[in-house]
């Protein structure tokens, strides 16, 4: 694979610490949530921050294939993640649960469907996550 971009972040502090990028365009608190256990202050968690990069890198690959495709996806187009946190069956640690949400407002649901399942393929997080966990699509 030939890389075009690297980013770079790091973090302090684990879930309750904060965490930036090397070039100081992302600078975070991170806060760990009630449910593991934490205060649940203000700031966010690893989840919440893998929510919105999955979310925004698929619908980069949603335009990506649409586009391919000669489909006008409008500008209310969106893609919401639920990205949920918690043992694993076999008891040695913990995993995630992915399910998306893609609307986009007056293309028909077969059509957006197809787009989809193509933009599940081209997604670099998915591909990520492919053989890892089950991420559910839904096209509302």
């Amino acid at each position: 694979m030939k890389i075009l971009y690297t980013a770079h972040g790091s973090a302090t502090g684990g879930r309750t610490g904060t965490a930036a990028s090397d070039d100081g365009r992302l600078s975070v608190t991170l806060d760990t949530p009630k449910e593991l256990g934490g205060g649940g202050g203000q700031g966010t968690n690893p989840e919440q921050l893998f929510a919105a990069g999955y979310s925004a890198c698929f619908l980069g690959a949603l335009k990506f294939v649409a586009g391919k495709a000669k489909v006008a996806l409008p500008a209310e187009t969106k893609v919401s993640a639920a990205v949920g946190i918690g043992p694993r069956d076999d008891g040695t640690g913990f995993g995630i649960d992915v399910g998306l949400t893609i609307s986009a407002p007056g293309i028909d649901k077969a059509v957006l469907e197809d787009l989809v399942a193509q933009a599940h393929i081209v997604c670099p997080y998915s591909e990520a996550t492919r053989k890892n966990l089950d991420v559910r699509l839904a096209v509302a």
